[in-house]
């Protein structure tokens, strides 16, 4: 088991927001998460990672077989965890390269591994950006200072690309994004799918899953996941909204 997710309760400011999660994950598979605004979606995602903001009330979460709640959110990056942002933020006065450089070699460290040269580590961008058809010329700016919505979200996978995750999660990766981006964005989390890894990806919308083929549709409804089902289940949902699935639960 990858991740496995038993009872979890949490909330930000007395508010609680998780109430109850059970959730699953084996290496190889794909999770698509579901739910109106406010249900609990990009809440999991940021207490899986370790945001300060929200506090853990009960419950365990459980990572290749360790306790995730226990690490710091750095550690929990470089065991493998990654967080695409629904809106990623722009870091004026940091270069791409200088950014990403210091996280590969931070991870590569932690697994006691040397640092790549800078030879090695500009190969590596250059064969990374082919998988989300990255400009060259964004790689050199700032991180995301100046992008538009779609290639802030491009580079969010092209940072994925350069971590190789053991987890990545995907939240909302195709708000804001235009059907050529849409596509562009999910080709590379395709291209970088694996027997050894595994994505959740957190949407509102039925059209990413035309392109990211989930395993399982779990619907995130009042802080619990109220239904899950197979890939179909997300058209369903499309096509009745969540208001049905509120008087069928």
């Amino acid at each position: 088991m990858l991740l496995e997710i038993k009872n979890l309760h949490a909330g930000i400011d007395g508010k609680e927001i998780l109430k109850g999660i059970d959730l699953a994950i084996n290496a190889g598979e794909v999770h698509a998460i579901m739910g109106p605004n406010g249900s609990g979606k990009s809440t999991l995602s940021s207490v899986l990672v370790g945001n300060p903001t929200f506090t853990v009330k009960e419950g365990t979460v459980m990572f290749k077989g360790r306790d995730l709640l226990a690490m710091t959110p750095e550690d929990r990056s470089r065991e493998g965890l990654f967080l695409s942002f629904q809106y990623p933020v722009e870091i004026p006065g940091v270069s791409m390269v200088n950014f990403m450089r210091a996280a590969v070699n931070s991870h590569r460290e932690y697994r006691g591994e040397e640092p790549l040269s800078a030879t090695a580590f500009l190969k590596m961008m250059r064969e990374k950006r082919e998988f989300v058809e990255m400009d060259s010329k964004l790689a050199s700016r700032s991180v995301n200072e100046g992008f538009s919505g779609g290639e802030k979200k491009r580079n969010e996978i092209f940072q994925m690309a350069m971590l190789s995750p053991t987890l990545s999660i995907l939240d909302e990766t195709d708000s804001g994004l235009d059907i050529d981006a849409l596509r562009v964005v999910a080709n590379g989390v395709n291209k970088l799918k694996s027997p050894d890894n595994a994505t959740i990806v957190i949407t509102h919308y039925q059209r990413l899953l035309d392109y990211i083929k989930p395993d399982a549709v779990h619907v995130l409804y009042n802080g619990r996941i109220a239904k899950t089902a197979g890939p179909e289940f997300a058209m369903e949902l499309e096509r009745k909204g969540y208001d049905w699935l509120k008087n069928n639960i």
